[in-house]
């Protein structure tokens, strides 16, 4: 496997950030220990080192991370010389080398440095270092003839110089050229070449940006408000009609504080959803007084108002150069840039040619991308009921902003698109399909007012006619959102539904119940979570669903478990657990889990199964070794199926809280197409990792 990839550029503007984040998603996908090196530091801050160490919880210390800064390199080539300087920072470079199995090297910035040729300096390291070089070459306002031409002396300079190059990369392309610039470089180059096209929510500025820039006092706002992306600068001198008309998606205005007109119809305008801002920048030190802000707070609460003591002209001076950066504190523009750079390179390609080998501990973070990487493989169109629940639309945008799967909110469009504004969030809603026509897109449908309602209620009256329902209570059973999801995966009208962030477990699982029913072959619908413990993933079933399964059931659900661990990457080693181990003990209970092993193995002798065992003995080899010698599940389980309710959901619970293992799930087995539940307090990422699961059942269910 190759030691490093160094990822360098030719200038200044090429946006190289978004591909050293991109290239080490991809190496934190295959490889447990990565490290992250920066030859030359301009202090006392590096924001997309900081953002690396955060995201991909790197817990080298910032000191062995880094070389020099430039002034002590400045220094030391004039005082010793080139090859002294060059000497250090190998030295450097060898010790963090020592510590990981890969390293990612940030080249230099070409920023207010003293360095005489930084192509050529970034390339000695490289051959120094024996990395792979990824070149960056940047296209932003540059023609397609540009962009070749470029792309082209870039790959000469490297090689001229002894390089290794990885690949090539032409990034901030403009999107109407990147056909012709792929086209014209994959035909006459000997490396892949990538080429990414500029997309205007990275080079945005966010609203916290425009306070640091300004100084302005932060009136209205919370946090999330001040993350919000600045797509454009509107300056209101106007009447308010005129000034809507200007208005557009993510328009911060920018007028003078004595115009509350402005403020509050802008403001209004953006609780309707219509078009959705990113804030207000008030000039000339004017403050409007405390009956404006509290009706600004109660009309758009959240969107940041904000008050500078400048006038319109050095405000708009100061704006016009501002421009967005990759940060820690933006985890909205990190997944913009992911998304992106997942949608243009090949990921696969790249991981053949850096050699990586997948590591044999896995991760919590390397389940959790190879989720979203194996769900990119073909877009599905799942469904979300909750449409207007803050964590679902937060979770919806990651899901977009990373490609994971299209996506269908369900509720009122009116009500979905002002919740969307009102949390600054941007979901594409209005947006055209273009050069990313492949990128993942959303859509918001009533089912009140929707045309499917009628025939949805007609089918529902069909299923459910040895119930006694009639068409016309069928059509108020299928405006509910949960019933509505549920008759679109049946109809394929879409590929999968999750739901559960605000309705019960019973509410998102009856209408599959009654409208998808279960697989063949199965004799009841059950649930496992994924555990991501500390270096391994480990398979419990059933901590949801199930309350007190008997010994036929406990068998269908040990073998549904091993069919869900072997989809997803686990080898299936299944114990159906009890509290007495072997021969041991006895009793109903006992005699359950005895009977429940005998059926799995009658049924599918291909599979390892152990029971009745205790937990200790099911993934402990030393308590194995004592008490189940020559076993070959104990000691080494990965499916761990629970001889009833309590026991699996707090048991789940006890591990996920007490071994900070990550709780994935819970995944529901044995639906003829996929239906998943939220626990009411899942998070955004919980949400993210059950969507692209749910996208990968769909995807396996297709193929079969």
């Amino acid at each position: 496997m190759a030691r490093s990839v160094y990822v360098s550029g030719i200038g200044r503007g090429d946006g190289r950030q978004a591909v050293e984040l991109g290239v080490m998603e991809l190496l934190t996908r295959h490889v447990d220990k990565v490290g992250i090196f920066r030859p030359l530091l301009h202090p006392p801050a590096d924001h997309v080192l900081d953002l690396l160490r955060s995201r991909y919880r790197i817990d080298i210390p910032v000191a062995d991370m880094i070389g020099m800064s430039y002034d002590e390199a400045a220094a030391l080539q004039a005082e010793a010389g080139l090859d002294e300087l060059v000497s250090r920072l190998v030295d450097r470079y060898r010790a963090l080398e020592r510590e990981c199995q890969t390293v990612l090297v940030l080249g230099t910035d070409f920023h207010e440095t003293n360095i005489p040729d930084e192509l050529a300096f970034n390339a000695r390291l490289a051959n120094e270092f024996g990395s792979l070089v990824l070149p960056v070459v940047g296209g932003h306002r540059e023609s397609a003839d540009q962009v070749v031409a470029e792309v082209r002396n870039a790959y000469r300079a490297f090689t001229d110089l002894g390089c290794s190059v990885l690949a090539m990369i032409a990034n901030r392309v403009e999107g109407r050229d990147k056909q012709d610039v792929q086209r014209r470089l994959t035909r006459t180059s000997s490396v892949p070449v990538y080429v990414i096209p500029d997309d205007p929510a990275l080079s945005a500025p966010t609203v916290a940006q425009v306070v640091d820039a300004t100084g302005a006092e932060v009136l209205l706002g919370d946090a999330s408000g001040l993350a919000r992306d600045v797509r454009r600068f509107v300056f209101g001198g106007a009447m308010l009609p005129n000034l809507l008309d200007a208005l557009s998606d993510g328009s911060l205005m920018v007028t003078p504080g004595d115009r509350a007109d402005l403020l509050i119809g802008a403001l209004a305008a953006h609780a309707a959803g219509s078009p959705p801002l990113a804030g207000v920048l008030l000039t000339l030190g004017l403050r409007p007084d405390e009956n404006v802000l509290g009706l600004a707070a109660r009309i758009a609460p959240g969107t940041p108002v904000l008050a500078t003591k400048e006038g319109s002209f050095p405000t708009a001076t100061e704006l016009s150069t501002l421009e967005g950066r990759l940060s820690s504190a933006n985890p909205r523009k990190t997944e913009t840039a992911l998304g992106l750079f997942e949608l243009h390179v090949d990921t696969t390609e790249l991981t053949n040619r850096i050699e990586l080998s997948r590591s044999e501990r896995v991760t919590p973070m390397m389940f959790q991308h190879e989720l979203l990487e194996r769900a990119r493989e073909r877009l599905m169109d799942i469904v979300l009921p909750e449409g207007t629940e803050e964590r679902i639309l937060r979770s919806a945008e990651v899901l977009l902003r990373r490609n994971v799967c299209n996506l269908t909110l369900l509720g009122d469009e009116g009500a979905v698109r002002r919740r969307a504004a009102e949390l600054g969030l941007d979901l594409g809603l209005d947006r055209e399909p273009g050069a990313a026509a492949t990128a993942a897109r959303a859509r918001v449908i009533d089912p009140v007012s929707s045309p499917l309602r009628e025939s949805f209620a007609e089918t529902y009256a069909e299923l459910r006619k040895h119930k006694g329902m009639t068409v016309e209570l069928a059509a108020d059973v299928v405006s509910d959102v949960s019933y509505f999801g549920t008759m679109m995966v049946q109809q394929g009208l879409a590929d999968g539904m999750v739901s559960g962030a605000v309705h019960s477990t019973a509410a998102t699982i009856r209408p599959a119940f009654e409208i998808i029913k279960t697989s063949p072959g199965a004799s009841i619908v059950s649930s496992v979570f994924f555990m991501c413990l500390a270096d391994r993933v480990l398979v419990y079933g059933d901590a949801a669903v199930n309350p007190d399964p008997n010994a036929e059931q406990l068998a269908d659900i040990a073998i549904q478990s091993a069919g869900t661990a072997a989809r997803f990457g686990v080898e299936p080693r299944i114990a159906l657990l009890s509290y007495s181990t072997g021969t041991s003990g006895s009793g109903p209970d006992v005699d359950k889990v005895r009977k429940a092993t005998d059926l799995v193995r009658e049924r599918r002798p291909d599979l390892l199964v152990e029971g009745p065992i205790q937990y200790d003995a099911a993934v402990e080899p030393a308590v194995a070794a004592t008490k189940l010698p020559g076993s070959p599940v104990a000691g080494r389980a990965t499916v761990l199926v629970f001889p009833d309710l309590n026991t699996g959901n707090n048991t789940y619970k006890a591990v996920q809280r007490s071994a900070g293992a990550v709780a994935v799930g819970p995944v529901l087995q044995g639906l003829r197409k996929p239906v998943n539940d939220l626990s009411r307090g899942a998070l955004v990422q919980d949400i993210v990792n059950t969507v692209a699961i749910t996208a990968i059942q769909a995807q396996q269910g297709a193929r079969a």
